[in-house]
């Protein structure tokens, strides 16, 4: 019995009999708010715990050897398909000209509707006596080997199509600016299709996938070649004398794999200049990796821009064109997917409930005595 004594003087919690109660209107009010207060924060803190929450890191990019995969979808609602190419080439030296594999382009009308969608490339044969490589025409008998027109690189070199004899061109680094003097731009209707195409506009997507180090791709009227270490454009000139409207607009412009709260910077940009001119966006790409809360990791990458317009006017005088500079960041983002802990849920509960408890209490006895020294005052007539 002595121990149980004991017990009772240890009770923190003394209970007073209900016939000392005193229930006041202001005690009910703020019962009532601070119940829905509880109950308001009780549930962001479930909704909390059973949501994932995303933690921020910073490390050292040391990754090596990678490739990065570069997403696009730009419109050109003033440059015809037929005149447009994609070029990429980074620090390391590797170039690649007049990229077609992985790359869709769609010729669309002055409003916007697509006439034609389709991969890159232009004409078709069409077999009605070709010019051979040795000056005479195709006879039924005979295999066809068509004339590179002096580009060839040995005796035994065959240009077969239009586009090989500009491929030809620029291996040894001339420009093909009259292709109407080609055979086989004339057979494949070349001429006729880019005079066709005039007026419209073009949308090109796709992506590309280029090493991992710091370079440049970019969309400009003509084909490029290379010639002394430089890069040159062969502009079409005999097709279009005015010029070049580098209007556009970017849909979508991405690095590396989607994840859930991505922003792109870039996505729905749109420039309109009716003045020839290279259009240049700085780009800073941020390497990234995602783990989910199942623990799949997406590795991917953010990225900052800067703009600027130079027009073609003065000297030298630039090739019009966009034109995308982009370099790496030292310093890679992680974001990790985790769920709150139990106990960490119990612990915020926990302090909810005594927290919103012991605020309510000191406000209802400081509005309780309060108003109770008022009354007081009021019943000896000191009030006032």
């Amino acid at each position: 019995m002595d121990i149980l004594n004991k017990l009772k003087n240890l009770d923190a919690y003394p209970k007073i009999n209900e016939d000392f109660y005193n229930r006041t209107l202001s005690g009910g009010l703020i019962t009532l708010f601070s119940s829905i207060a509880m109950f308001f924060l009780f549930f962001s803190e479930l909704r909390l715990y059973l949501n994932a929450v995303t933690e921020t890191g910073l490390v050292v990019d040391t990754s090596r050897g990678e490739t990065l995969r570069i997403n696009f979808d730009v419109t050109f609602p003033s440059l015809a398909c037929s005149l447009l190419s994609i070029d990429a080439m980074d620090i390391s030296g590797e170039q690649h000209y007049d990229i077609r594999h992985d790359i869709i382009k769609k010729r669309i009308d002055h409003l916007g509707n697509v006439i034609e969608s389709k991969s890159d490339g232009i004409g078709a044969p069409k077999i009605e006596k070709p010019l051979q490589r040795h000056g005479g025409r195709l006879d039924h008998n005979e295999t066809y080997c068509g004339s590179c027109f002096g580009a060839e690189a040995s005796d035994t070199d065959c240009c077969n199509s239009c586009e090989e004899v500009r491929e030809a061109y620029q291996k040894k680094g001339w420009a093909m600016t009259n292709p109407d003097l080609i055979d086989q731009c004339k057979r494949e209707g070349y001429i006729q299709k880019v005079k066709e195409e005039d007026g419209e506009g073009c949308n090109m997507h796709g992506f590309l996938e280029v090493n991992k180090v710091a370079g440049s791709f970019h969309f400009a009227p003509g084909k490029s070649f290379h010639q002394s270490g430089i890069s040159l454009f062969d502009l079409l000139a005999s097709f279009q004398t005015e010029s070049y409207n580098i209007s556009h607009k970017i849909n979508h412009l991405s690095f590396g794999e989607e994840f859930p709260g991505a922003f792109n910077p870039l996505d729905g940009a749109q420039w309109k200049q009716p003045t020839a001119g290279v259009y240049q966006y700085f780009i800073k790409v941020v390497p990234t990796i995602y783990t989910n809360i199942r623990g799949r990791k997406i590795n991917t990458n953010q990225f900052s821009v800067t703009e600027h317009f130079r027009p073609t006017s003065g000297y030298p005088q630039p090739l019009p064109g966009i034109f995308f500079f982009y370099d790496f960041s030292p310093i890679k983002v992680t974001f990790s997917e985790e769920n709150v802990s139990l106990l960490h849920f119990l612990t915020n509960v926990c302090a909810i409930i005594g927290g919103i408890f012991t605020v309510s209490g000191i406000i209802d006895a400081f509005v309780f005595h309060g108003h109770r020294a008022i009354k007081n005052k009021m019943a000896i007539g000191m009030y006032g």
